[in-house]
């Protein structure tokens, strides 16, 4: 993961977890990093975050653990190049983070790329909530009818039960706020694949805080430990 790299591996992880995790901006890492007497600029971190996050969260992904099935639904407003642009997530009954998606565009068809995206990796879910959002509505709607309609087993597949109700999905709502918490001081992002690259490096803490992935040890791994397993 780390090969041809000019700086030790423990030094790339600690900056770009530093990052990902708590409310530094890159110069506030340079600065800590000479401090420590190690002669980093601050758009060498920027390239590592983008590069390592998209790898750390793809590892991740493979040790994360079942969701359950019933889906809060939204999606949340982010900047890039002072644009508002869309980050559609999902999380479940217990909050843990089901999927995610940012999209340049808040349609029909980010919203159907999004439900697919989370149906393929997590299943089909008994039933989900949204707001009064008409476009969720008929994404949900064209996906669960498309899947029914592919479906070759003999068993059928029941719908997906949906439920509108602005104060039933305060729950997503609320788990907004632990990503724009670290967007915020990052002043908006300057293209669409960094701010994905950063934006699901930041997811990715987000679910390694909520305790989402599975590891052979116990108890629940640090942050710092959990970024070792992920590389190793």
């Amino acid at each position: 993961m780390f090969k041809g790299r000019h700086f030790d591996r423990s030094v790339i992880l600690l900056c770009v977890r530093w990052y990902l995790a708590y409310s530094l901006s890159l110069r506030d890492l340079e600065e800590m990093m000479a401090e420590r007497g190690i002669s980093i600029d601050h758009a060498t971190v920027g390239r590592w975050v983008v590069r390592h996050s998209p790898e750390l969260l793809e590892r991740f992904n493979r040790r994360k653990r079942a969701v359950t099935g019933k889906w809060h639904i939204d999606e949340t407003y982010i900047k890039v190049r002072g644009w508002w642009r869309y980050l559609y997530r999902a999380i479940d009954g217990n909050c843990d983070t089901v999927e995610f998606w940012f999209s340049e565009r808040r349609n029909l068809t980010a919203a159907k790329h999004f439900l697919r995206k989370a149906l393929k990796r997590h299943g089909r879910p008994g039933q989900i909530v949204i707001d009064g959002s008409q476009t969720n509505q008929e994404a949900i709607l064209s996906c669960d009818t498309t899947d029914r309609l592919q479906d070759r087993s003999r068993r059928g597949l029941k719908p997906i039960r949906t439920r509108q109700s602005r104060y039933l999905n305060n729950r997503v709502e609320q788990d907004h706020c632990a990503i724009k918490r670290r967007v915020r001081p990052m002043l908006g992002f300057k293209s669409m694949a960094s701010a994905r690259a950063n934006l699901g490096g930041i997811e990715m803490v987000h679910m390694m805080r909520k305790g989402q992935a599975k590891y052979t040890c116990s108890p629940q791994p640090s942050l710092a430990e959990q970024f070792d397993l992920l590389a190793a």
